[in-house]
Formats: structure tokens, C-alpha cells, sequence
């Protein structure tokens, strides 16, 4: 059932990694087009939130399952993990 879960989560992720593409696709057509700058911000944010919600997506998950890991737990990695997440975390800010 995990990695159903995972599969599922991945898809989304990848389901707005191609929505933001296609955004900037967009915007590039835009900008060729000299599209007023107003649309083209506007396009170029929903945009970089798409690529943020697919970041945090992620991450999210990579947060799920690290934290499931009872084998990291057992080593004493736990605190690894929780900074290595942190710091994806902190980039995509």
C-alpha cells in the first residue's frame, strides 16, 4: 500500500511539473509575442507556483517516508534527515 501511495504522490508532482512547463512555454511565447507585461507576470507566477507546489510535494513526501524509516531512526540519522529536509525546505523559500 506504501508505495501506492508514493506512486500516487509522485504523479501529482509530476502532473505540476508539467502544468508549470507549459506555463513557461507560455511565457516565452508571450514575451516572442510582446504580450503586455502585465499578462506575462501574471503567467510567469502561476508558473513558478506551480513549480513550488510540486517542490514541496516532494519534499513532503520524501518527509513521509524518511520519517517512517524506522532504520534511520534506529541509527540515529533522524537528525540528518530533519536537517537535510529542512534545508530542501528552506531552498525552495
Amino acid at each position: 500500500m506504501e508505495g501506492a501511495v508514493a506512486a500516487e504522490e509522485l504523479k501529482a508532482a509530476v502532473n505540476r511539473l508539467r502544468r508549470a512547463q507549459g506555463q513557461i512555454a507560455g511565457v516565452i511565447k508571450m514575451m516572442e509575442e510582446g504580450r503586455d507585461c502585465e499578462d506575462v507576470v501574471t503567467q510567469l507566477a502561476a508558473a513558478s507556483r506551480a513549480l513550488d507546489r510540486a517542490g514541496f510535494s516532494i519534499i513532503a513526501t520524501g518527509l513521509q517516508h524518511c520519517l517512517a524509516d524506522e532504520k534511520a531512526a534506529a541509527s540515529g540519522d533522524r537528525e540528518e534527515m530533519r536537517a537535510r529536509l529542512e534545508k530542501l525546505f528552506l531552498s525552495l523559500a
